[in-house]
């Protein structure tokens, strides 16, 4: 549990490195946070809507209304802690911050591709093959930093601090 709530103690810690355990327990954290709220959403409103009593279904969606703030507000409430831990968490393997951004540059060609579809039907071939490949690109980025998140991190110190696995140098001894 204290590895799970870790990143929430470092909210908008940017610097620094993190540990695979670090964040993938926050990361089981947000999961089951995640899937409780759906489960409540579902015992408040879902009942409700499968009984067919018209009174029954409106009380139901302003319950799932409800739980679709609170969801939101956890979900804004934990961007930047979990933003910073996977900044972290590439700085541990070594590796820019600004790797979070790479997937977001080939899916702007999805955006491009799709307005040159809706802006005229003889562009809608290239459109498509724009939006194809913007999408392809951001898988294979996405990919490439999750696999940045399972690597171990650099052994001893790196260029963005301390090992925290084992933060006293070996070559203290040495």
């Amino acid at each position: 549990m204290e590895w799970m709530l870790l990143p929430l103690k470092r909210y908008a810690e940017f610097s620094g490195r993190s540990r695979r355990k670090e964040y993938w327990m926050y990361q089981l954290g947000l999961i089951i946070l995640y899937t409780l709220i759906v489960v409540l959403a579902l015992a408040l409103g879902g009942f409700g809507i499968m009984s067919g009593d018209p009174t029954a279904l409106a009380s139901a969606a302003g319950g799932a209304m409800i739980i679709m703030i609170l969801y939101f507000l956890v979900v804004l409430a934990l961007f930047i802690p979990s933003l910073a831990v996977l900044v972290r968490r590439l700085h541990d393997t070594d590796r820019s911050g600004w790797w979070v951004l790479a997937p977001i540059a080939p899916y702007l060609l999805v955006f491009a591709g799709a307005g040159m579809m809706a802006a005229s039907p003889e562009n809608a071939a290239a459109g498509g093959i724009l939006s194809l490949i913007g999408g392809l690109g951001t898988l294979a980025l996405g990919i490439t930093l999750f696999v940045f998140t399972v690597l171990d991190g650099t052994r001893g110190p790196n260029r963005f601090g301390p090992d925290p696995k084992n933060p006293v140098s070996a070559e203290v001894f040495a």
